[in-house]
């Protein structure tokens, strides 16, 4: 269908002109005496007149705004290929066309302001987590060493108590700085992977060997879902999943119930893949906060209510994992139901 608005600038003045001459080369013949020879002169001559003021006004003023436009979209000097789009491809297009390309850099701007504010709020956050993980051991350890130095020296059993709480809290921020570090290898891309075949049951079952200490204060079992016992092989890098496993394990043990459990199950997914999940029966995690839980230092609302440690680190340096190996890590939980954490691994090779 026949639309004035989606003509290009040429076409749009070759119709204006159109528009205009025809009925003056009529009148010239009709009315005013003329031959159809001189009334087809007037046609010709009116235009091609027009046609060429109206492409001049629309090529000199208009569009030379449009080409202000267009350098601003783009921010930057135009190189000789653009000053070419501008001279030659612009004016071809309608002016819906150039109204899109405007739509589509304000689209683009307003993704890019928004990615903008989403990442100084999470600066934010991180830095004031960051704080709060540095400044709780920190000011622990500079509570026993002053309490030490003001006299409680001479107490030999107190001296030795402050100096094991000492002790730990350095750990604890040792454990922080290597999380940190190793967080960081991770995003600029440095982890290698040595990857080979094993079955991922027998290193679940070595996992929960060295956190059944972690578990056993709490009565938490710690088990393989019936029906995922026959041994599945992945290939992967061992050590990494290994890490990925005690991080989920611990965690499943940290916010799980007293007496409850921690399961772990293994699916083939599409005989190539096989899916791993870590589940819990404690306390789930807000709806709001599930999106939220592979970023550094984030702990569910309630998390930093129980007495737990670590880093904050640790389901980030999971997601940093699993992606190396090309796959990606999901989680599904309910308040008041638990909480499963799965990934994905390559079959045997």
């Amino acid at each position: 269908m026949f639309k004035e608005k989606n003509l290009s600038p040429r076409l749009l003045a070759l119709f204006t002109a159109l528009v205009l001459s025809v009925p003056i080369g009529l009148g010239f013949f009709a009315f005013g005496g003329h031959s159809w020879k001189e009334a087809l002169i007037a046609f010709v001559l009116i235009f091609a007149g027009s046609y060429a003021l109206i492409s001049y006004i629309i090529q000199n003023f208009i569009y030379r705004k449009l080409k202000l436009i267009y350098k601003f979209i783009y921010e930057t000097k135009a190189s000789k290929k653009q000053e070419m789009y501008y001279k030659h491809i612009l004016p071809q297009k309608s002016i819906d066309e150039v109204r899109a390309d405007v739509e589509a850099w304000g689209e683009r701007k307003r993704r890019e302001i928004e990615l903008l504010k989403r990442n100084e709020t999470y600066r934010k956050e991180f830095l004031q987590n960051l704080s709060h993980e540095f400044k709780t051991p920190v000011f622990a350890i500079q509570g026993y060493l002053e309490t030490l130095l003001q006299g409680a020296m001479d107490d030999r059993t107190l001296t030795e108590r402050f100096l094991q709480k000492a002790s730990r809290n350095v750990e604890r921020l040792s454990h922080l700085i290597q999380d940190l570090d190793e967080i960081s290898r991770l995003e600029r891309g440095e982890l290698k992977l040595h990857r080979g075949n094993f079955v991922i049951q027998d290193l679940v079952r070595e996992v929960y060997e060295s956190l059944s200490l972690l578990a056993e204060p709490r009565h938490i079992a710690l088990y393989i879902k019936k029906g995922c016992e026959a041994p599945l092989f992945v290939h992967a890098d061992k050590e990494k999943i290994r890490q990925v496993l005690i991080n989920l394990v611990e965690n499943a043990v940290k916010y799980g119930r007293d007496r409850g459990s921690v399961t772990a199950s293994m699916y083939h997914t599409d005989g190539r893949n096989i899916l791993v999940e870590i589940s819990d029966d404690g306390m789930g995690i807000p709806e709001s906060a599930v999106g939220r839980v592979f970023e550094r230092f984030y702990r569910a609302p309630g998390g930093r209510a129980r007495d737990v440690t670590g880093s904050g680190l640790g389901l980030s340096i999971c997601k940093h994992i699993v992606e190396a190996h090309g796959h990606s890590i999901h989680i599904r939980s309910t308040e008041g139901v638990g909480t499963s954490i799965g990934f994905t691994l390559d079959g045997k090779r």
